[in-house]
């Protein structure tokens, strides 16, 4: 598939991917927050009526049938987006059969599916779950009418319960809900009403992400970061820190900056990114990371569209993928695995990039070690001590202490990035 990327650019002793992501771009509208790729179709368009959809499927499973790499079974596949949800069944298993053709699909694998509440039914859901589906991932983002609606959200308070209630009727093995903190007009009380609510409701996992407001977004042209009606940065980083500890409370492991779940039922295909191992990436907008290169595909149908067409007559052969240096693998794999609880393998790290590295890593973290944000612990979770004279231990793991760490990670990681770019 890189076959035409110079051989000196590759990195050839990645292994072989096994993970898979579906880009669904489809919403019935553009929330006020979002800049991710999609195409808003309106409120009644879905799999089953609408062209755009039903041609935007072909085009993808064309896309799937052009890779030529080695592959193996896949053993996580994220259905996102976009919103998912708008497939019929007969599109949603259409795409999985023709993974399942290409690569194999693990008895065990994990596919994931983004839902958003009132967009599907307890049929359909059926339907998802008889094609595959074994995890859903629900985008609540607040318990409050008039913050949905101060969002752009298509949903309300009611839905949210509806769609809880068919996952529970159909007993979908594994239940994820989102949420959204730092948003215009939330409060604190807010806030901690809809973690409550989650907890309640008791999904397997709970992601809490703070809101980032890009400047091509409606929010983006409303608001300045820092200013109202956006909560200051005092109140969003009491946000941070009610969610770890309503959520721990509640018995959520705080795995990842973001990310909280009950024990065993961690999300696999994400954890693949903050692992920084190869995946494949499909459809329009998304971004695939194999044979050590990264690929991110054309933003609009219309550009993905001609992409694949080009792709079919290149026989699956991509041209322009970025092949990552040594500097860029590492500042990758530091980026993503202190996102983290179980942080860095330092053994590992020491192995792959060499003990010179720990040093400069620990000579860049150490401040960070006295405040409080970052730990060196053995293999068994106990806290290392580690001296300033000292070079960082070449066994047990480096992560950022929850939440204070988490936290500041920006902090942290924008030093370690000039230390070592």
């Amino acid at each position: 598939m890189l076959d035409s990327l110079p051989q000196s650019k590759k990195i050839t002793d990645f292994a072989v991917p096994g993970s898979a992501y579906l880009h669904i771009p489809f919403c019935r509208r553009r929330c006020y927050y979002c800049d991710f790729p999609i195409s808003v179709v309106g409120d009644k368009a879905t799999g089953s009526t609408s062209g755009a959809i039903a041609q935007y499927i072909e085009i993808l499973c064309q896309e799937i049938q052009t890779i030529s790499t080695p592959s193996r079974a896949l053993e996580t596949i994220f259905f996102g987006g976009g919103t998912p949800s708008l497939l019929s069944t007969q599109q949603l298993g259409h795409v999985l059969n023709v993974l399942d053709q290409q690569f194999g699909i693990a008895s065990t694998c994990e596919i994931s599916m983004e839902m958003d509440p009132g967009t599907f039914s307890i049929e359909q859901l059926q339907g998802y779950q008889q094609a595959g589906v074994n995890r859903v991932s629900l985008g609540v983002q607040a318990f409050q009418d008039e913050l949905l609606k101060n969002c752009g959200r298509s949903h309300n308070k009611s839905d949210i319960f509806a769609a809880v209630n068919a996952i529970r009727q159909v007993e979908v093995a594994d239940f994820s809900l989102d949420l959204i903190s730092g948003l215009p007009h939330q409060t604190l009380e807010q806030w901690q009403a809809s973690l409550e609510a989650a907890v309640e409701i008791a999904p397997t996992h709970i992601s809490s992400y703070d809101l980032v407001v890009e400047p091509v977004t409606a929010f983006g042209r409303q608001y300045q970061p820092g200013s109202k009606p956006l909560p200051t940065d005092e109140t969003t980083a009491q946000m941070y820190q009610l969610a770890h500890e309503i959520l721990g409370n509640a018995g959520y492991e705080h795995y990842e900056i973001s990310n909280y779940a009950q024990p065993g039922h961690q999300c696999r295909h994400n954890r693949v990114y903050w692992e920084n191992r190869p995946y494949y990436g499909f459809g329009m907008g998304a971004a695939s990371y194999t044979q050590g290169c990264r690929f991110t595909r054309p933003r609009t149908r219309r550009e993905y569209y001609e992409w694949v067409q080009q792709l079919t007559e290149a026989s699956g052969v991509i041209n322009g993928a970025e092949a990552l240096s040594e500097s860029d693998v590492l500042l990758e794999t530091m980026m993503l695995g202190l996102r983290l609880a179980a942080g860095l393998s330092l053994s590992a790290l020491a192995e792959r990039f060499g003990e010179q590295t720990l040093f400069k890593i620990g000579r860049c973290l150490y401040p960070y070690y006295q405040q409080g944000w970052v730990e060196v612990v053995g293999n068994l979770g106990d806290r290392l001590n580690w001296q300033n004279s000292q070079p960082l231990p070449a066994t047990g793991r480096l992560r950022l202490t929850a939440p204070e760490g988490f936290l500041f990670s920006n902090t942290v990681l924008s030093d370690l990035f000039n230390h070592l770019g």
